[in-house]
């Protein structure tokens, strides 16, 4: 069976090899530069991945893992079958054939033993000391036959290479080493190459030569390999996570992201995994070797279940998987190192009193207005680039400019920010005297560390940044590319108005080639994510978030439901704002609901009327058709944001059935009522669950800045902590602070219920007659 499954993949590989597109020829480059960016991985065509024994075998030591190998092949042959060409290194020979061997072993002193005796009992039988050459001898053919018919799942197409050190330092051996494995490739062959065990002599310890690295393991083999067949990127894959700057499992063990040749002073070894012969010195060598020749290398763990089934592609498409190494080091600090910095930094801003934090606000609202030449200059840079590249909507052009009235407005915002900050951070919320002697409170603190990804919208960061600063959290920003110029100057600027007590680092402005999805995984670094800008953008970070928290929304799908008993004065004008103000605005009107009885009046004419006057491109809901005298397009789905002059129209029957409607198609985000009934407007503002609930008013005043909070970081639809318009308030938490004289203590009852006082006191600004910062 398993030589027809063979045979049957081998005829595929031959159709697939003929008809083989000339676009998936081999990729070739001039080699001698590795890649300098992760991201620049996306384009490495040939790739050697190496799989440690650690990887390969089970934790008994017997035998192979394999689920892992299994997840392992899928990830190989799917890259391969996008053209790429693909090398294993593979370890897993010696465990293979001792499995083979001690079951072999057994059963022949289990036969001479029931001969010997005459009956079946057996004595407890113990197994020789198996030597490892043997082992690998036995082990060879069993390993390769398992990654042939793995691979013949995915009709690919595998061949064996077996090596010695001898064969890289004879020089016509090599040449035919590389020639083989050459054709192999180009006939999309995947090589599993291993050293044969089962005659190389033991590592010559110091044998390198002439800045040649000797082959003393698999890790220096898949090096030496993937340096002489010019490979774009070696993946080598272990029991660790990575490279870290102190043995794994040690308090102050950090992983290292990137790894710059000279940063070996700054590592300490623990020891090696508990199989195989190499160890982390030995693999970061054979790395930084690698390097050195043109090779980019990447380390990572291929024995967790939560990544194994895509730790390669992941790496391929440039994701912090592992560490990478990478000769290139950036001029600044790390976005790891730069959380460290703002972290720390953010809590001095914290810890400073009120007026202090008020202060900064209003000299970075002084800047905006004083040095508005210079950030209107940067931002002239942009938008010039912007336009001759004509690759941004009207939309995004409108908020990527700058102007005098805007960076006046944002001023004026900042200073009612900075009114609020001077009561935010240490707030009492609740006083409780526990027992004698005995005070909890709980107070406001920071959240933390803020991560703020936003668009092209470079108004956005110091309005973020003013909140930040307000509510004492450190914040790290990350911009859009087509504000760049703006948002350095912005930057430059609120830093200098941090600088008036000594937090500078508080704001960090990331720069580095950083992707949005390695930031959302930065779990134990950031508290939360805040995005600002497209829905397409919340819902993209709300989905590569792991572990963090993200206020927002994905979708402004706000309705505007047009009562029986509405005026028709305020109709028009209600809809008009919602609508047309500012289409692409979260904020704005995307469904129109209209009551039965309003079809066939003035009314309904009167809204039509107005809606084409400014151009608003209406699509009619399932039961708004049969309605119409004209031949609006059929709304493809009621659950729409259009972000543009344009917007569905449903039919109602009433108040109850819009909300329904709300309940089922909206987005919690922004939904109106127009009525002059009031008993009917209570019993819509009470009964839709939505973030705001609007009587009469336009969904336009979803906005911060119109509801007093003189900016906000964004519209969350969340059901905890913040909804609605997020202003001051919404990035601020609470701790508990126990007082007391160190004399009480607590007391339970044999019901196991504390023995205390229950009296609450006054809340105030002061608690225990001082004020409370974090």
């Amino acid at each position: 069976m398993l030589l027809q499954r063979l045979n049957l993949g081998s005829q595929r590989h031959v159709t697939r090899l003929l008809t083989r597109p000339l676009t998936e020829a081999p990729y070739s480059r001039v080699h001698g530069s590795s890649f300098a960016h992760r991201g620049e991985l996306r384009q490495a065509k040939r790739i050697v991945v190496k799989l440690g024994s650690a990887v390969v075998t089970r934790g008994d030591e017997c035998g192979l893992a394999l689920g892992r190998l299994a997840s392992i092949v899928e990830q190989v042959a799917m890259l391969q079958n996008q053209g790429r060409e693909m090398l294993i290194v593979t370890s897993g020979a010696v465990a293979f054939g001792k499995q083979r061997l001690r079951h072999e072993i057994l059963l022949s002193q289990s036969v001479r033993q029931a001969l010997h005796s005459g009956h079946n009992q057996l004595k407890d039988m113990s197994l020789p000391v198996l030597e490892a050459r043997a082992c690998a001898a036995a082990g060879q053919s069993g390993l390769m036959a398992l990654y042939e018919a793995m691979f013949t799942q995915y009709s690919t197409c595998t061949a064996q290479v077996l090596v010695t050190n001898l064969d890289f330092h004879d020089d016509e051996k090599r040449q035919n080493l590389h020639s083989t494995l050459q054709e192999l490739l180009r006939m999309n062959i995947v090589p599993i190459i291993n050293t044969n065990d089962a005659v190389v002599p033991p590592p010559e310890p110091n044998s390198d030569l002439q800045g040649v690295i000797s082959i003393k393991d698999n890790d220096s083999l898949a090096a030496r390999l993937a340096v002489e067949m010019k490979a774009d990127l070696l993946i080598a894959l272990s029991d660790v996570e990575g490279l870290y700057n102190s043995p794994p499992g040690t308090d102050d063990a950090k992983l290292i992201d990137t790894f710059y040749p000279g940063d070996q002073q700054s590592i300490t070894y623990g020891t090696k995994s508990r199989v195989g012969i190499g160890g982390m010195e030995a693999k970061v060598k054979a790395a930084l070797w690698a390097l050195q020749e043109g090779t980019s290398v990447v380390i990572a763990n291929g024995t967790n279940p939560k990544v194994t089934g895509h730790v390669i592609t992941d790496i391929v498409e440039g994701k912090k998987v592992g560490t990478f190494f990478s000769e290139i080091k950036p001029a600044g600090p790390s976005v790891e190192e730069q959380t460290e910095i703002a972290r720390n930094s953010g809590r001095k801003l914290a810890s400073l009193q009120p007026e202090q934090r008020s202060e900064i606000i209003c000299h970075l609202a002084d800047l905006l207005t004083e040095r508005q030449d210079e950030i209107l200059a940067a931002n002239k840079m942009d938008m010039e680039m912007a336009i001759s590249k004509g690759n941004l909507p009207p939309a995004m052009l409108k908020r990527l400019s700058l102007s005098p009235a805007k960076l006046n407005s944002l001023a004026i915002g900042l200073r009612q920010i900075a009114l609020t900050a001077l009561d935010s951070v240490g707030r009492v919320l609740r006083r409780t005297k526990v027992a004698q002697d005995l005070e909890l409170g709980q107070i406001t603190v920071p959240i933390g560390v803020l991560l703020v990804i936003f668009e092209a919208r470079p108004d956005c960061l110091p309005q973020v940044s003013a909140l930040a600063i307000a509510s004492g959290n450190s914040l790290l920003l990350k911009g859009g590319k087509e504000a760049a110029n703006t948002n350095r100057a912005l930057h430059r600027f609120t830093q200098e108005a941090l600088s008036l007590h000594g937090v500078t680092e508080a704001v960090q402005m990331v720069s580095t080639r950083e992707e949005v999805q390695d930031l959302c995984r930065m779990d134990k670094m950031i508290d939360l994510i805040i995005p600002r800008g497209s829905s397409q953008l919340v819902r993209d970070i709300q989905r590569a978030a792991k572990g963090i928290p993200v206020l927002g929304h994905s979708e402004g799908i706000c309705h505007v439901y047009v009562d029986a008993e509405a005026s028709a004065e305020k109709v028009i004008k209600i809809v008009r704002d919602s609508k047309c103000d500012y289409p692409a605005a979260c904020n704005a009107m995307e469904t129109l609901l209209i009551h039965r009885d309003i079809l066939k009046t003035p009314l309904f004419d009167q809204i039509i009327d107005m809606l084409r006057s400014e151009q608003v491109k209406i699509h009619a809901g399932p039961r708004f058709v049969s309605y119409l005298t004209f031949s609006p397009s059929e709304a493809k789905s009621l659950r729409m944001e259009y972000s543009d002059l344009e917007c569905c129209m449903e039919v109602v029957d009433t108040m109850q059935e819009a909300v329904d409607h709300m309940h089922k198609y909206g987005s919690s985000h922004t939904d109106v009522i127009i009525t002059e009934n009031e008993a009917t407007a209570e019993q819509f503002l009470m009964q839709l669950d939505s973030a705001c609930v609007f009587w009469n008013a336009s969904t336009r005043f979803a906005d911060g800045y119109r509801f007093g909070l003189g900016a906000e970081v964004g519209i969350s639809t969340a059901r905890i902590h913040a909804r609605g318009p997020v202003g001051l308030e919404g990035l601020l938490t609470t701790k508990w602070v126990l007082r007391g004289d160190g004399h009480t203590v607590a007391n339970f009852s044999e019901h196991g219920t504390m023995k205390y006082l229950h009296e609450n006191l006054p809340v105030g600004q002061t608690f225990a007659g001082q004020r409370q910062s974090n």
